[in-house]
């Protein structure tokens, strides 16, 4: 296990939204874990990442946390979250690397400033497959990356060729818990 899975101050954070109900009930060590498929993709030239639908901060406060070189932003719709978010940074002491925005999505993209302002964006539970990939894209550089959760191995994939060209997205791979897209615009 790496440092940054043992970080008392992360578990800490994340039982705290386990209790308040926004978090889901696995065990936190579970949801670490589920994260580190994240910080595990995160290319190690990433130097911005865009976390969407945040809500307690997975994966995004798992990157703050492991991947100190990367600006990490939180972005959700619900201030009561975004509230708790700024707590848990300041727990966890990346306020220096971390940005959080209380917005929705569509808000970001719909705005010109923010499209390919990252090198990476991040889900996990954010939306539909195919809402989820085409915000991302729109938000990320060409050459950069979209990274998202996926469910288990066994059943089909869920990215057609038609999506892919749609989200300019010129490849993906499946990197076990999650997918990588590969993110070229026209």
């Amino acid at each position: 296990m790496s440092e940054w899975e043992h970080h008392s101050g992360l578990r800490a954070v994340l039982g705290e939204a386990q209790r308040i109900g926004a978090l889901g009930r696995a065990p936190i060590d579970e949801v670490i874990r589920h994260a580190g498929a994240f910080v595990d993709a995160l290319p190690l030239d990433t130097r911005s990442c865009v976390d969407l639908g945040t809500g307690a901060g997975v994966p995004g406060l798992v990157l703050a946390v492991a991947r100190t070189d990367v600006h990490v932003t939180l972005v959700d719709r619900r201030e009561k979250r975004t509230d708790a978010l700024h707590r848990a940074v300041r727990t966890l002491g990346v306020e220096s690397t971390t940005e959080i925005i209380c917005a929705e999505v569509e808000t970001l993209v719909g705005n010109p400033s923010w499209k390919g302002r990252f090198d990476a964006a991040v889900s996990r539970g954010f939306g539909p497959p195919a809402l989820t990939l085409t915000m991302s894209s729109v938000l990320v550089r060409s050459g950069g990356v979209v990274i998202i959760s996926e469910p288990p191995v066994e059943l089909p994939s869920r990215w057609s060729q038609e999506l892919l060209l749609e989200a300019e997205v010129t490849s993906w791979e499946r990197l076990g818990a999650v997918s990588m897209f590969h993110v070229e615009h026209r």
